[in-house]
């Protein structure tokens, strides 16, 4: 176990050492009841990486006493499920114990291989929990979830990774205790907070940080040597990254130009591709801002194209221009319901026939067939505000699909919307943001002024 690393040394072995997620293990709770009571049932948990989900589930196993057996799916098959339940059959008969299958990385099973262990988790042959880093809900088909209960784990707090830090230099058997090091608070805040909730990096960043110690101390240039180049969790594809591009978007929609350019570095910085944030640029300046401000859309494009020819990290300013601009500009979003609306009807409607006066009339016998040679326009059309109301095929005639001065923040069009607006840009105000980062707690940035 002395070849093992740290961050594996270091694994509690009793509840009252696992630190964070006091929201299922603290006294009284459900789930750190029904451990101690040893009523185990099967369970899936979700959440990042580092959160304790292996942890917890071996400590689950101790404290009931039950056989715990292992299973990565990224290896694992329907064979290997087989072999397990085979073993917890034998287990149940000579031992009279219960055994409890762990998978990680359950969410990588297809649906064969999820189905395999469904009967034997049914009978009671095995207890079944699973650690998974995505939704379950796209992830696991619902014949498992019917059958376990979901436990979200949060990444650990601050706080939380230093008690894990200060540990594994105190612990004279599994951690470093034996060296007599010492984090001053400063370094070890530095550290915690590069781990970014995940105990398992924090634990690797201290052993490698106690490697390139001489002395006693571990100094905080030598944690930031060692820290430097780490980022933020992100997952190129994953929930993580369909959530931080969804908090862009709605930050850009709700009007928060400080949000958005938060959300918009933590993605940059956290590895994502720009040019797939450019193409999210351009399809918010047209769901979001419309017509309300056509020249965001000319900003969108401009600022992919500058990403473009630039790349990073030049291009990136480019976009956060664009994310500036249109967090601050007005809002509609009548094309997007217009055009969406159209496409309904066009699907549900059939294949109906282009009135005969709306069809090309190249020849003579198409115009005495009656087809409209010309549309011919009154002041009134040519200011869009009017229209012969005929012009749909069938039974859509006189619908109505385009709302003119909808949006999800009042009417943009509007003589109130417009001083509004210029009173926010030409007063010098300067918009300042309070992140609401649970671990971090910074004071309040300021990142732009207009």
């Amino acid at each position: 176990m002395t070849d093992a690393p740290l961050a594996e040394r270091m694994r509690p072995t009793t509840l009252d050492g696992f630190f964070g997620q006091q929201h299922l293990l603290a006294p009284g709770k459900p789930l750190r009841e029904a451990i101690e009571s040893g009523q185990l049932h099967s369970m899936i948990f979700w959440g990042p990486p580092g959160s304790g989900k292996t942890t917890l589930a071996r400590l689950i196993s101790r404290v009931s006493g039950a056989r715990f057996l292992s299973l990565s799916a990224v290896l694992a098959g329907v064979k290997d499920i087989r072999d397990a339940v085979a073993t917890a059959r034998t287990v149940r008969d000579l031992e009279q114990r219960p055994t409890l299958l762990f998978i990680d990385e359950v969410h990588r099973f297809n649906k064969a291989q999820q189905d395999a262990f469904l009967p034997h988790v049914e009978d009671g042959t095995l207890t079944f929990i699973g650690a998974t880093t995505e939704n379950p809900s796209f992830a696991l088909n619902n014949a498992l979830l019917s059958r376990a209960r979901v436990y979200l784990l949060h990444a650990l707090e601050t706080e939380d990774i230093e008690r894990v830090l200060a540990r594994a230099l105190s612990d004279p058997v599994q951690g470093l205790g034996d060296r007599g090091l010492c984090l001053s608070e400063e370094a070890a805040t530095l550290l915690a907070r590069s781990a970014d909730g995940d105990a398992r990096r924090a634990l690797n960043l201290l052993e490698l940080a106690a490697r390139m110690t001489a002395g006693e101390e571990i100094t905080s240039a030598t944690v930031a040597e060692v820290i430097a180049g780490s980022v933020r969790r992100f997952d190129k594809g994953g929930d993580i990254f369909y959530d931080q591009i969804s908090a862009l978007h709605k930050s850009v929609r709700g009007s928060d130009p400080n949000a958005a350019l938060y959300w918009l570095a933590r993605m940059i910085d956290g590895g994502c591709d720009p040019l797939y944030v450019a193409r999210r640029i351009v399809r918010m300046a047209s769901e979001d801002i419309g017509n309300a401000d056509p020249r965001a859309l000319d900003l969108a494009l401009n600022a992919w194209e500058a990403q473009e020819r630039l790349g990073s990290p030049e291009g990136e300013l480019a976009l956060a221009q664009a994310v500036v601009y249109l967090a601050c500009a007005a809002k509609s979003n009548a094309v997007y319901l217009a055009w969406n609306a159209a496409l309904a009807d066009a699907r549900s409607s059939g294949s109906l026939d282009v009135p005969v006066h709306l069809r090309n009339a190249p020849t003579k016998l198409l115009k005495e067939a009656g087809t409209w040679p010309c549309l011919s326009l009154c002041p009134r059309r040519a200011r869009g505000i009017c229209g012969r109301g005929d012009l749909s095929p069938g039974c859509l005639v006189g619908a109505t699909l385009l709302q003119a001065g909808r949006s999800r923040f009042g009417d943009p069009h509007s003589r109130e919307a417009g001083a509004s607006r210029s009173a926010r840009q030409g007063s010098g105000t300067r918009l300042s943001v309070a992140l609401s980062c649970r671990r971090l707690k910074p004071r309040p940035v300021r990142y732009a002024m207009f």
